[in-house]
């Protein structure tokens, strides 16, 4: 009798989260120290009897992550610890030390992985963050990147994506969709010089979407004006994969629901312009682009005015009820359903 053949699950049936479900789900706590493991932004580790530690990991791949075609390595050190220290914002926390460490082919000389720890010392000299450790190996599969972030946090001052209630004001800093549109950007011109021996790519007036792809901020303003204004958020999470599928993280550890307002929504003029060149739609950057390390957060509807003296930031819609699911409503009272596509 022939062998029953082992079931196969393709890895885009269940995407980015449904993958990590799946993988984390079985795992549970051994050590009291273990205060949040697998499910929110950073790990939680408690220290002392008022703080934690937080800790986070990010992997950047070559032809996943990045493109050496148009990246700079300057830039793209700078970006990778931007975005794996954005998860410690994210909790509401400070990122003080980073560990790098990098899988390199044989395509690499020193002088290009200077450039890279170049930038990796930008972000970390403007952020306050101390370059504490790391490892280096070859890599047959290009440029490989894994940043291990280490923060901390008063523990009443932790904030996890499960803490948002009904009828909380969703809020988000800064624009969206704008890195996404610079991804394109650089693509296009990627295909436009393929194969040219003097590539002349078109990049003036586009300084602030290749700048928002390249070289993103970390928003480590916006949770020191809180802490200032004396007030935390509810739930918060960083938008690194779009704001439909980081709102549906929130709504899924808080168990409830959300309503975003399309007219509410922060969208550049840069982004919009380079949408109409692109004949793309400017909304869906915006809600499934990504990239872009602005900060998703929820607050009572009480810190409405805490929140506009904050500035920089934009409230878009609230919480709902559970059950009622998350959705777009769009200027004429119509919903659309968001969905999180994550990584294919």
């Amino acid at each position: 009798m022939a062998k029953k053949g082992k079931t196969r699950t393709e890895i885009a049936e269940l995407g980015e989260f449904g993958l990590i479900d799946r993988l984390t789900g079985k795992f549970g706590k051994t050590n009291a120290s273990t205060l949040t493991a697998v499910g929110d932004d950073a790990a939680v580790i408690g220290t002392t009897a008022d703080r934690a530690t937080l800790v986070t990991t990010d992997l950047f791949l070559e032809g996943i992550d990045f493109d050496l075609v148009y990246f700079p390595l300057k830039h793209l050190g700078y970006k990778a610890v931007v975005a794996a220290s954005s998860d410690i914002i994210a909790m509401n926390g400070i990122p003080a030390q980073i560990t790098v460490s990098v899988g390199v082919s044989a395509k690499f000389g020193v002088e290009q992985l200077e450039e890279l720890y170049e930038g990796i010392r930008a972000a970390c000299e403007e952020y306050g963050i101390d370059l504490v450790g790391g490892d280096t190996s070859a890599s047959v599969t290009g440029l490989v990147i894994s940043a291990t972030v280490i923060g901390s946090a008063a523990k009443e001052s932790i904030t996890y994506r499960s803490g948002a209630k009904q009828n909380d004001l969703i809020c988000i800093t800064g624009d969206l969709g704008s890195a996404y549109m610079g991804l394109h950007l650089l693509e296009r011109e990627k295909r436009a010089f393929e194969g040219h021996p003097d590539p002349q790519p078109k990049f003036a007036g586009y300084e602030y979407l290749l700048g928002r792809y390249l070289r993103p901020t970390l928003r480590k303003d916006i949770t020191e004006a809180m802490a200032k204004a004396d007030f935390k958020p509810s739930a918060m999470i960083d938008i690194s994969d779009g704001l439909a599928s980081d709102l549906l993280q929130i709504c899924k550890s808080s168990d409830c629901g959300a309503r975003i307002y399309l007219d509410r929504l922060p969208i550049a003029r840069e982004t919009y312009s380079m949408a109409e060149e692109l004949h793309a739609d400017p909304v869906v950057a915006a809600l499934n682009g990504g990239n872009d390390y602005q900060l998703l957060f929820t607050v009572p509807l009480e810190m409405r005015d805490k929140i506009k003296d904050i500035g920089g930031v934009d409230i878009v819609g609230h919480i709902t009820a559970r059950g009622t699911g998350a959705a777009l409503v769009t200027p004429d009272g119509a919903e659309v359903s968001l969905t999180a596509p994550g990584f294919k």
